[in-house]
């Protein structure tokens, strides 16, 4: 199996104190009498592209949404950047949205406002500028994630599935964010789309200094996107830790992901694109 290149990125930190700017500590989430999530803890830290997996229907968008305060939790802790999401004041959850970035599984483009008008959503809600210098912005971040400009003028409907989740991830860093959740960013590409978008990511997370928050079924953007991957089962985090961690996991469901059929066929498919 083919390890990822970010690996030795992660090993050789463990030994620096790192900067967490997203834990999550001891957080249940229910509906109703269904436990979705139950005394979950987590911790994302700065720079790097976590990577959060599970089988389907574990929770791993509802802890997204969980910590955006899109849904309740129940109990438990969640602090961004140091501070507890619960305890701040309005001007405090001003500042924290600002340092934000959020791409939805299928967008979520606004479909009657162009590219440009959709990217400049964030902007004319957090920020008062010229129209021009938000014109200006917003074209730079379009380029920015690799569509053309004249993308700009065109609505959801003409866009290609690639080029939506380009246009929304264009949008979660309309405002230079420190952290930005990407759920399920892949889903729907194929696999040289999806290839790029990984790749996207993990440039504009060394150019801009982003930490990154991605839930994902994707082995290949796990193996070879994210610096460390976090499992969800059991309602709480199996195992977390670099790719390293996963392959030597005897974690039943870990270990069919990780170590299973497709994943031999994804470490064949990788191999026989390097000797090409």
């Amino acid at each position: 199996m083919t390890t990822n290149g970010n690996e030795s990125r992660v090993e050789a930190g463990q030994e620096e104190e790192r900067e967490v700017v997203l834990s999550v500590r001891d957080v249940t989430v229910a509906f109703g009498e269904k436990t979705i999530l139950e005394n979950l803890s987590l911790d994302v830290y700065r720079g790097e592209i976590l990577g959060f997996v599970g089988a389907s229907g574990a929770g791993k968008s509802v802890l997204l949404r969980t910590v955006l305060k899109l849904v309740p939790k129940q109990s438990g802790t969640i602090k961004l950047f140091g501070v507890d999401v619960d305890e701040v004041d309005d001007t405090q959850r001003l500042l924290l949205d600002t340092r934000i970035g959020v791409l939805f599984q299928h967008g979520a483009l606004f479909s009657a406002l162009t590219v440009l008008e959709n990217v400049q959503v964030p902007m004319r809600e957090y920020l008062d500028l010229p129209r021009k210098l938000m014109d200006e912005l917003a074209i730079l971040k379009i380029e920015m994630v690799g569509l053309p400009r004249d993308a700009a003028n065109k609505f959801p409907s003409e866009l290609s599935g690639g080029m939506i989740k380009r246009a929304a991830l264009a949008r979660a860093l309309a405002l230079d964010p420190d952290i930005v959740f990407l759920d399920e960013p892949t889903s729907g590409l194929d696999p040289i789309g999806a290839a790029d978008f990984d790749e996207l990511v993990a440039k504009l997370r060394d150019t801009m200094g982003l930490t990154v928050y991605m839930v994902t079924h994707d082995l290949d953007s796990l193996l070879t996107a994210c610096d460390r991957i976090a499992v969800l089962g059991k309602k709480k985090v199996l195992v977390e830790g670099p790719v390293s961690t996963m392959m030597q996991s005897e974690e039943p469901w870990v270990k069919s992901y990780f170590r299973g059929k497709r994943a031999r066929r994804v470490d064949i498919d990788a191999r026989t694109r390097t000797d090409a």
